[in-house]
């Protein structure tokens, strides 16, 4: 499946992207309430469109807590109008979501940080013109105190070599991404340099919140899709909804959505008062 920019595009248009960010960068102003309200009806669409859609709100957390004006205007504006496609690159060939084990180097040369490393299940990296890259910028200090957080445009020495074949969430354009001598001005570094665990750890919030928001839509359209089959097929007669046995499945699951709903809509009220 082909990377769905349109998509992005109608929901910019529509200015449902960064529904949380000021309006001032092309936000709503709201708050991850709403966002998660979005989210979810999104998420019925298919995990490959929530995933693509929560991106935005990512990425954009950080140049939003952390970047500078010029980095706001020139990158955060774009990106909430539907003029930037991003994507996060943190997984590399060693480790997942292990954030001190990043290989991937960024060495200081005048004003520019050359980048040399690869980064592998990058969510959007086929489609992205902006990628938000984690790299080691310090040899021997420990994790904490080593790696920067850098916005990498896509051009020489950057380059996506391989769109995996995922079992399912095939439109989202996960890739493998190689940095190889890439030239990154230094006023692209997101905050301070080596100080990119705090912006890691301000990044949990948008990364479990919009991955818990996807969630519940896709958990609704199986629980619909299954509905509906129950309502059609027959069995010794009769529609299998009508058999107890099947009606105690459907109702135990419709238990846990609403559950998991309330659960996640109440997490989104408590960030919202921090």
């Amino acid at each position: 499946m082909r990377y769905p920019r349109e998509y992005i595009q109608k929901l910019a248009e529509r200015h449902l992207l960064g529904l949380r960010f000021p309006q001032e960068w092309g936000g709503r102003g709201l708050d991850w309430s709403h966002e998660i309200l979005a989210l979810e009806e999104i998420g019925v669409l298919g995990s490959s469109l929530a995933c693509l859609y929560s991106l935005p709100s990512i990425v954009g957390e950080a140049i939003n807590v952390f970047g500078s004006r010029e980095q706001k205007e020139k990158y955060l504006k774009p990106m909430l109008e539907g003029r930037l496609t991003v994507a996060e690159a943190l997984t590399e060939p060693r480790g997942g979501s292990d954030f001190f084990g990043a290989t991937t180097t960024a060495r200081r040369e005048g004003d520019f940080y050359v980048l040399n490393g690869q980064k592998r299940f990058i969510v959007g990296a086929e489609g992205a013109d902006l990628f938000m890259v984690y790299a080691r910028t310090h040899a021997d200090a420990p994790g904490q105190k080593a790696i920067s957080a850098l916005l990498v445009e896509r051009g020489p020495g950057v380059e996506v070599q391989h769109v995996y074949g995922l079992l399912g969430t095939r439109g989202g354009g996960t890739g493998r991404v190689y940095f190889r001598e890439a030239r990154v001005p230094a006023e692209n570094l997101i905050g301070q340099e080596h100080g990119a665990y705090e912006i890691f750890n301000q990044m949990m919030i948008p990364e479990r919140m919009t991955s818990a928001g996807g969630a519940l839509g896709l958990a609704r359209a199986a629980l619909e899709i299954a509905a509906r089959y129950a309502d059609r097929r027959k069995a010794f007669g009769q529609k299998i909804r009508e058999f107890e046995g099947v009606n105690f499945k459907v109702g135990e699951s419709l238990t846990r959505l609403d559950a998991a709903r309330a659960l996640v809509r109440e997490t989104a009220r408590i960030i919202d008062r921090l």
